[in-house]
C-alpha cells in the first residue's frame, strides 16, 4: 500500500481499484467512521457554495452522489449539477438513487482531465477527492480551467490536526477502526486503513490552501471540524 500511495504513477490505479471494491459498502462505512457526522459536513459544504438556481455545478469524485443531490436541491430553471467519478460502480450507485425530476446527472471520468469546455461551471465541489489524486496541482489547474471567472471551488476532506498528540490519536483511531472494518467486510485490513495512510502523504488543509493560492485562487479559506480532523478548503477563481 505504501508503495502505491507514494507513487503518482501507481496511486490512481490503486485508489480506483480500492473504491470499486468498497462501493457497495461506501455509504455505510462513511457514516460509521464519522459517527453520522458526515452528512452534516456535506450540508455545510453545500451551504458555503452559495449555489444559485441558474448555476452550472460540477461535483468531483461524487461517489454515490450525496453532495451532488444536496446541490441539486438548490437549483432551478436552467441550473444543473453533474457528478463525476472515475469508478463506474460508484456512478452506477449514484444513478440508481436519482429520480427523474432531479437536476443532476452522473458521468464516469478522470477528474484531473475532463472533456468539458473552459469556463463551463459556476461552482465546483469535491468530497474526499483532493487527498486521493496523484497530482494535486494538476487537479487545481483543471478546476481553474473549468470554472468561470469568479467561480468558487470547495473541497471537503480529512485534515491534519496541528496538535501532535491529537493527530497521532486520530490517525491511530482511523488505522485501528479501518483495519477492523476492512477485515470484517472484505477480509482485507488495508481497504480502509488506506485513509490514515493517505493522510500522512497529504499536505492537509493548510498545504491545500497554499497550493490553491499558488494556482491563482483568491479569497482562500479553511473551515475546520473536530479540531482540524475534517476540513473544508474554499477559494475563488480570478
Amino acid at each position: 500500500m505504501h508503495e502505491h500511495i507514494a507513487s503518482p504513477a501507481k496511486k490512481q490505479v490503486y485508489v480506483s481499484r480500492m473504491f470499486a471494491t468498497i462501493a457497495p459498502r461506501y455509504d455505510f462505512v462513511t457514516a460509521l467512521l464519522s459517527y453520522g457526522q458526515d452528512q452534516r459536513w456535506k450540508r455545510k459544504l453545500v451551504a458555503l457554495t452559495d449555489v444559485q438556481p441558474h448555476h452550472q455545478v460540477l461535483d468531483l469524485a461524487c461517489g454515490t452522489g450525496d453532495i451532488t443531490f444536496l446541490l441539486a436541491q438548490r437549483l432551478g430553471g436552467d441550473g444543473r449539477v453533474t457528478g463525476v467519478d472515475i469508478v463506474p460502480a460508484m456512478v452506477e450507485l449514484a444513478r440508481s438513487k436519482a429520480s427523474a425530476e432531479t437536476q443532476a446527472g452522473f458521468e464516469v471520468g478522470d477528474i484531473c482531465g475532463l472533456a468539458y469546455a473552459d469556463a463551463s461551471f459556476d461552482r465546483i465541489t469535491a468530497g474526499y477527492a483532493v487527498r486521493n489524486v496523484p497530482d494535486i496541482p494538476r487537479l487545481l489547474s483543471e478546476v481553474s480551467r473549468l470554472l468561470k471567472p469568479g467561480g468558487r471551488f470547495l473541497s471537503l476532506d480529512f485534515g491534519k490536526p496541528q496538535g501532535e498528540v491529537y493527530r497521532k490519536a486520530y490517525l491511530g483511531y482511523l488505522s485501528l477502526t479501518g483495519s477492523a472494518l476492512g477485515w470484517l467486510l472484505h477480509r482485507d485490513p488495508d481497504v480502509y486503513r488506506y485513509i490514515p495512510e493517505s493522510i500522512k502523504y497529504y499536505p492537509g488543509q493548510g498545504g491545500v490552501k497554499t497550493l490553491m493560492e499558488a494556482a491563482g485562487f483568491v479569497d482562500c479559506s479553511v473551515v475546520n471540524f473536530l479540531g482540524g480532523a475534517i476540513a473544508i478548503n474554499a477559494g475563488t477563481r480570478t
